[in-house]
């Protein structure tokens, strides 16, 4: 069940769906383009996201969330539509990176793992735009916009080049993340 491909493909695909929570589109848009250029191998029934077309409509739609989140109060609005769509892309990149899995296994995987960081580094993006619109009526919204392209960007590009190193540190953050909510709404 577990072999060292699965063990890379888990680690980049857990590091992928954490890139998912700050951008839907770009880790996508990103494992389109390293599938392509034969960098990536993607898991049997996901071979698509390596195609021409589906290159265009990631980089649009990349775009078009890009540019909403840049305007003020829209992107909050987006946030709550953000929410439930980056578990499911969590939980499609999660399964398109684990290349030699029994599909049961896999799937347990990308739900739990992939959509779970999506989703909790989603949550934290959505607190975190909160907290900003709160403090600056919105003006520093795209600040916050900024500092979540670069993460999406940095993390899905290093998580191609190295998916086990930046596997672990999503994961290490992860925990330090949940150990850190328990703590404040637990105890």
């Amino acid at each position: 069940m577990f072999n060292a491909e699965n063990i890379v493909g888990v680690f980049l695909g857990l590091s992928l769906a954490s890139a998912v929570g700050f951008r839907i589109f770009i880790p996508l848009l990103i494992m389109s383009l390293a599938s392509m250029s034969g960098f990536l191998s993607l898991s049997s029934g996901f071979e698509w996201i390596g195609t021409f077309p589906a290159l265009v409509i990631l980089g649009a739609a990349a775009v078009f969330e890009l540019a909403a989140y840049f305007i003020p109060y829209v992107d909050n609005i987006l946030d709550t539509i953000a929410g439930p769509v980056a578990v499911i892309a969590g939980t499609i990149v999660m399964a398109s990176s684990i290349v030699e899995m029994e599909p049961l296994y896999k799937w347990i995987i990308a739900i739990i793992a992939g959509g779970g960081a999506a989703g909790l580094v989603q949550s934290l993006t959505t607190i975190t735009r909160g907290a900003s619109t709160i403090t600056t009526g919105g003006i520093g919204n795209h600040l916050v916009a900024t500092g979540e392209t670069s993460a999406s960007v940095g993390i899905s590009v290093l998580a191609i080049i190295f998916p086990i190193g930046i596997g672990v540190l999503i994961l290490l953050f992860l925990f330090w993340v949940t150990k850190k909510v328990y703590i404040k709404f637990f105890k």
